[in-house]
């Protein structure tokens, strides 16, 4: 009889999983946390940038994320997984391979790490969905439906999956020692380049910079604001893979980080135009958050509080530049925010992630010096590559179906020229 009760001890604390090194608590956060980040971009990010177009453009806006969600994870499906994240042989330390195309290989017993690989692929798969979904705020109000998903197909493949290879999938710049926990290079730094050189190449609104053009629907942007906060907890601290301590530090300084920078943001409207207003802070907290996500994994509440002040201050001063210095129309501000708060991110991981800097101290034993030179290697090689391919990606776009719709159709508004619709009908 004891012998019997002993076994029955044993079977009920077995894990969830009966696969080898499969952990059940680990698999139920990263579920949680992939849900987390697909809520990030839609709803999230579909109502932040709706609220911050004008009215004839809301819908189009909506539709464009939405399509994109679908179309991203068709592709990641198909092909994206797999040069991410695949073996790429003798080009692996720029590419993965073919092995995973459609997912083969990947089963309900197959793990990666303590949680299954299907789980891995598809949290990695709402990365893939919302990075292009950042780039629609560098070009809003001036491109053709069908253009915009020929540009994101193509940038998927020829840009995020190679650099997600080289920072994530074991490729040269994880070689080097780059540290970049969540994606300041492969998220944020690709998506603020990318929408950079799209808002050149495709070039100024109509009316842009002479013409305002303020936000139509404040409200709406800042619900979706809300939405990126609490999704965030999902995308940092999702990306330590387990349920442990790395997740949650990297949830705390998550929202230290994001805290600050909406707050720091505020003051500088303040200080600076007499009045705080609430786009400001909303911008503030998404330079926060963009600014710690390569640094979430490895520096501390210190650090934190020192990146999420730093974010407020130097994304604030990159968005006036861009705009009424070189007068460049990033019509929602997605390099001066994310490109720029991903580059200060990726630097000053390179600092905060030492264990040596008294209360301001991170988890890694580091050389301050030689880190920061690493993290400025994975800066300029994804700026140059991103750069570079977007642009010739879309010089292949406007060659096949026209960036750009014509001066008429923009005055009238993508909602009807693109989707026949109204984003209102009040």
């Amino acid at each position: 009889m004891k012998g019997l009760l002993t076994i029955a001890l044993m079977l009920c604390a077995s894990p969830v999983f009966a696969d080898d090194g499969i952990s059940g608590a680990d698999t139920a956060w990263i579920m949680t946390a992939t849900a987390l980040v697909l809520f990030m971009t839609l709803p999230g990010l579909s109502l932040f940038y709706g609220g911050l177009v004008r009215s004839k453009n809301v819908l189009s806006v909506l539709m464009q994320c939405f399509a994109i969600a679908c179309l991203m994870s068709i592709l990641w499906m198909v092909v994206g997984y797999s040069l991410a994240f695949g073996d790429g042989g003798s080009m692996n330390a720029f590419i993965g391979g073919f092995d995973n195309v459609l997912l083969a290989g990947i089963g309900e017993g197959t793990a990666s790490g303590t949680i299954p690989e299907s789980v891995f692929a598809l949290f990695q798969m709402t990365f893939a969905v919302i990075t292009p979904a950042l780039i629609v705020g560098g070009f809003a109000e001036r491109m053709r439906f069908s253009a915009v998903l020929l540009f994101c197909a193509a940038w998927l493949i020829l840009v995020y999956a190679p650099i997600c290879h080289w920072v994530w999938g074991g490729g040269w710049l994880a070689e080097q020692g780059v540290k970049d926990f969540a994606g300041g290079t492969v998220v944020h730094i690709t998506a603020g380049v990318a929408a950079l050189v799209a808002a050149i190449v495709l070039g100024n609104r109509r009316g842009f910079p002479q013409q305002a053009m303020p936000p139509h629907n404040m409200t709406l942007t800042v619900m979706g604001a809300g939405m990126l906060w609490v999704g965030w907890f999902g995308f940092n601290g999702g990306s330590a893979l387990a349920a442990n301590g790395d997740a949650g530090m990297a949830m705390l300084v998550t929202h230290i980080s994001a805290a600050t920078g909406a707050f720091t943001w505020m003051v500088m409207e303040r200080i600076r135009f007499g009045k705080a207003s609430a786009l400001g802070i909303v911008t503030g907290m998404v330079a926060g958050l963009g600014t710690i996500t390569p640094a979430s994994g490895y520096v501390g509440p210190g650090g934190a509080l020192i990146i999420g002040l730093s974010a407020g201050v130097v994304c604030f001063y990159a968005t006036i530049y861009i705009k009424q210095r070189l007068k460049i129309d990033d019509s929602l501000d997605v390099f001066p925010v994310h490109g720029v708060g991903g580059i200060l991110g990726m630097l000053l991981t390179g600092v905060f992630a030492s264990d040596a800097l008294g209360v301001f101290s991170g988890q890694e034993d580091i050389a301050i010096a030689s880190q920061v030179g690493t993290q400025a290697l994975g800066v300029v090689a994804t700026a140059l590559y991103t750069g570079v391919v977007t642009w010739g990606i879309l010089k292949f776009t406007d060659a096949m179906v026209g960036n750009r719709v014509d001066e008429d159709q923009e005055q009238e508004g993508l909602d009807l020229v693109s989707h026949n619709e109204r984003g209102y009908d009040l």
